[in-house]
């Protein structure tokens, strides 16, 4: 089947070395492939994690003694023992020392995690391809080939096939090596990156455009529609095959004509109001006798149909795979179905010993909906090593709880030491919980700055993520936040861009991209916080709000560097610890010296045109290049110096959408404007259209006031909730001291409650 066909070239033989029993490959500097075999009988097809090995060629010394190979390449030495068929590494510090230190086994930082289903707070993520300055070895032995035709087949008896991984603690390197060995992620659908709608509740045709007609009415932006399993007949098969959600009805490929009497008129009015639509199914079950498309699936896997014999779920038979999309699928994905949600069901095991059935639904359903060129993705849970190639990642059913929110997006950044890049959680948490306002909202916030954010919850009436269920401020607070996810699509997609053919994730852990004068030790330790694209750190707030205090803080490492929240415009320096607190209305999203942030000029509608562009920048030294469909971008760059700033906007390459740029500086107050040698007047944003080159020019700036100490005293001193006399002396024993560095050591010495006297000593130490 030819869709389904993967390729993979050989390691060219001059970066080989063979000898009896053994193949050592040389794929880059940090990664060896070491293959055992008895009859020298070695494999070059791909197998389930490896479909590339895509590497220039290598540069490597190397030299033999009777029981051993040595293999030096700019970065290692890999010692390889005939004997004991094991490899040692060393690292190459500096580019000439070749002693270096030993790179241990120990230290690894996590990788990632099959579900969450059902699961409160932290999980096991099981082990990375990153160590702290250390060696990881991963095996592939037990993985199967991808043989010329798409199909799978077993390993060849009595071999061995494992990657030694030696990235230092170079690790988004490492990163990219790692996927030019296994593939790239896909680009992403402009789509996926928005706000999703998602419930496990049983909507009819009517009811469900209804509800994205109250999201319009709101100007609440959404992107995704997903309709859960009760699209298809759940409670009402035929009883020989069970009945309910604990029966046969989990699986099902037959529109409910009872609640969507005329699904195909009800995907176009989704896709008219600007909605790309995804239906879940739990394939676990095969094809049965009442489904609309049997007969045709019957007769095209050898069945008569006259038989009503149910049809077996088996991915591993070629007339079932090819009927499977042919038959169930891609119909409905002519009729408007964008992709499929796979709700895991099959177990671990399926016809052929070891072949996990999840893996082969994510990558042929991966294969089938990106056909002909289409740029599709698939919903579904983590297999394997290898399944970034499958994006997205489904986390599963989380228990609704505080602890459920504060792991994952410390889970959602260890996973790019696997390469999964792409996870989506339920967010807000799928079932149980307190119906907590404040979590509901902390969870929305740290979903907009996560990768997908897709709101989800189950069937029950008190489940339900719509954001007018909320108290007022809550309701406010979480329509800004996805509105701003809606204009941020620009920035989205452009680290999409970059994710799928640089190898940048859009979410990686703090010790990653780290400069030399930058605590390496301090960033293993910061769990909370995490690099969003290239231009942003964020630390979700992840605790509640501190009663008498009205605020809640979150500690994380802050690479080197001036840094400005993009909600507050307060200043930080970097490299270095920070605790920051805030109130329900934002969470700390810093902007690096010199940002560049593409957004959306509407926030409000479902559009996701690039026609209209507002780009955020920061006073700096930056560049950075927007990416839309089909390769079209174009090109900022940002320079601070003596005179003032420049900003340049380049013309753009293919087809561009966009047709007017709004450059707003952010953290100018004013200053005069001159674009391309025309005097503009004075201010702090300036429109120009697209299609020519643009320079602009900043004089006379001014920036923002710096807030008084006092004044920024006071504002945290209104929400203390003690005796107002009490909070009066406070005030002015603060206010008595003549500058913020007094001020500051007063504080320090203050019987105060430890989260105020952290924010106070926020507000006076930490600005720049």
């Amino acid at each position: 089947m030819e869709r389904f066909k993967i390729s993979c070239n050989p390691v060219p033989k001059e970066l080989t070395i063979v000898g009896n029993g053994y193949r050592l490959s040389v794929l880059s500097c940090t990664i060896l492939r070491v293959e055992l075999s008895k009859n020298n009988d070695f494999e070059d097809r791909p197998s389930q994690m490896v479909v590339c090995r895509d590497f220039s060629s290598t540069e490597f010394k190397s030299s033999e003694t009777p029981s051993t190979v040595t293999i030096e390449t700019a970065c290692n030495i890999f010692t390889f023992n005939k004997n004991t068929k094991k490899v040692k590494a060393r690292a190459i510090i500096d580019g000439n020392e070749k002693v270096g230190r030993k790179l241990s086994k120990k230290g690894n930082l996590g990788g990632t995690c099959r579900t969450l289903d059902f699961r409160v707070g932290a999980v096991s993520l099981g082990r990375g391809l990153m160590a702290k300055g250390g060696m990881v070895i991963v095996d592939d032995s037990k993985n199967f080939i991808i043989d010329s035709d798409g199909m799978l087949v077993a390993r060849k008896k009595d071999t061995k096939d494992y990657y030694v991984f030696a990235f230092d603690n170079y690790y988004a390197d490492g990163l990219i090596d790692f996927f030019k060995l296994t593939g790239f992620p896909t680009v992403l659908p402009k789509y996926a990156l928005g706000n999703w709608w998602s419930r496990y509740y049983p909507y009819s045709q009517s009811s469900y455009l209804a509800l994205m007609d109250e999201f319009k009415k709101r100007n609440i932006p959404l992107s995704v529609a997903t309709i859960d399993m009760d699209w298809h007949w759940v409670k009402d098969v035929p009883k020989e095959y069970g009945s309910g959600l604990q029966g046969a009805g989990w699986t099902g490929y037959s529109w409910n004509t009872g609640l969507f009497p005329d699904y195909k008129k009800f995907l176009k009015d989704l896709h008219e109001r600007g909605l790309a639509t995804t239906l879940n199914i739990h394939p676990a079950m095969g094809v049965r006798p009442f489904e609309d498309m049997y007969s045709e699936m019957a007769k095209a896997v050898d069945i008569d149909p006259a038989t009503k014999q149910p049809i077996k779920f088996n991915l591993s038979d070629p007339k079932f795979l090819d009927a499977y999309f042919k038959v169930v699928h891609n119909p409905y994905e002519r009729d408007g179905v964008n992709f499929w949600w796979i709700d895991w069901q099959q177990g671990k095991k399926s016809t052929v010993k070891g072949l996990d059935p999840l893996w082969l639904l994510n990558h042929y359903h991966t294969l089938d909906i990106n056909r002909d060129g289409n740029k599709g993705i698939v919903l579904s849970r983590f297999a394997k090593l290898g399944s970034h190639r499958y994006p997205l990642g489904f986390s599963g059913d989380c228990i609704t709880a505080w602890s459920s929110l504060k792991f994952q997006p410390y889970m959602t950044s260890t996973a790019s030491n696997v390469g999964y890049t792409w996870w989506s959680h339920d967010i807000g948490g799928h079932q149980l919980g307190n119906g907590d306002d404040e979590l509901y909202l902390r969870w929305l916030e740290w979903g907009v700055f996560s990768p997908i954010n897709r709101l989800h919850s189950s069937r029950g009436a008190f489940y339900g993520k719509e954001t007018w269920l909320h108290r007022r401020d809550v309701e406010e607070y979480a329509e800004n936040f996805m509105r701003l996810r809606h204009r941020m699509l620009p920035y989205l997609y452009t680290a999409n861009v970059m994710t799928a053919t640089k190898g940048e994730p859009l979410i990686s852990p703090m010790y990653y991209n780290l400069t030399n004068a930058d605590n390496m030790k301090l960033s293993y330790k910061s769990k909370a916080s995490y690099f969003f694209g290239s231009q942003l750190v964020v630390a979700p707030i992840t605790s509640k709000l501190k009663k008498k205090f009205n605020r809640a803080g979150i500690k994380f490492y802050l690479p080197t560097g001036e840094w400005t929240d993009i909600f507050t415009g307060q200043k930080y320096a970097g490299g270095k610890n920070v605790k920051l607190y805030r109130k329900l209305d934002s969470i700390p999203v810093l902007a690096k010296s010199g940002a560049i942030i593409p957004m959306l000029v509407d926030g409000n509608s479902n559009s996701d045109s690039f026609e209209n562009i507002e780009v955020w920048a920061y006073q700096g030294f930056g560049n950075y290049t927007m990416f839309d469909d089909n390769g079209a971008s174009i090109t900022f760059d940002n320079a601070l110096n003596n005179k003032g700033c420049e900003f340049k906007i380049s013309a753009p390459i293919s087809k561009l959408a966009t047709k007017t740029v709004s450059v707003l500086f952010k953290d100018i107050e004013s200053a005069d404007i001159t674009v391309d040698g025309v005097k503009q007047g004075k201010g702090n944003s300036v429109l120009v259209d697209v299609g020519t080159e643009h320079k602009i020019s900043l004089t006379n700036i001014k920036k923002p006031e710096r807030k008084n100490f006092i004044s920024a005293v006071e504002d945290i001193m209104q929400d203390y909730h003690i005796l107002i006399l009490k909070r009066i002396v406070m005030f002015a024993r603060i206010k008595g001291k003549k500058s913020r560095e007094e001020a500051y050591k007063f504080i320090k010495r203050m019987c105060l409650r430890k989260d105020v006297k952290g924010a106070l000593c926020e507000a006076l130490s930490l600005e720049i």
